[in-house]
């Protein structure tokens, strides 16, 4: 894995994704861009939050941030990579979170509207 595109002192915009918290919303799991930190929601979510930020930005990398995973995205050639450089913390959403979250926002009938 190429490191362009990644900074390893961004730190990540939070515990959830950046607009979905915004708008009241709510996600199944979590992304973080690896150059700028933005946490953002996966493509199984309604609103697909991370790779929107791919689209208006560029920024090819994503890790998992979910709690033991470390695996990297490149949007650019559609591979995943086991493992890459250790990002700031933290790595990934707080343990105690739901997933699908946030518990309070996620409806009931959630599997029949995820992509």
């Amino acid at each position: 894995m190429s490191e362009d595109g990644i900074d390893v002192s961004a730190a990540p915009s939070g515990p959830g994704c950046a607009e979905c918290s915004a708008a009241g919303g709510w996600w199944v799991h979590l992304r973080r861009c690896a150059k700028c930190g933005h946490v953002g929601c996966c493509d199984s979510s309604p609103s697909r939050h991370a790779s929107k930020h791919f689209a208006s930005t560029g920024h090819p990398f994503i890790q998992s941030y979910e709690p033991g995973e470390d695996w990297f995205w490149n949007f650019t050639t559609s591979e995943v990579y086991s493992g890459g450089p250790e990002l700031a913390a933290p790595t990934s959403h707080p343990i105690g979170q739901s997933v699908p979250g946030p518990a309070d926002r996620v409806p009931a009938n959630w599997q029949s509207l995820i992509n």
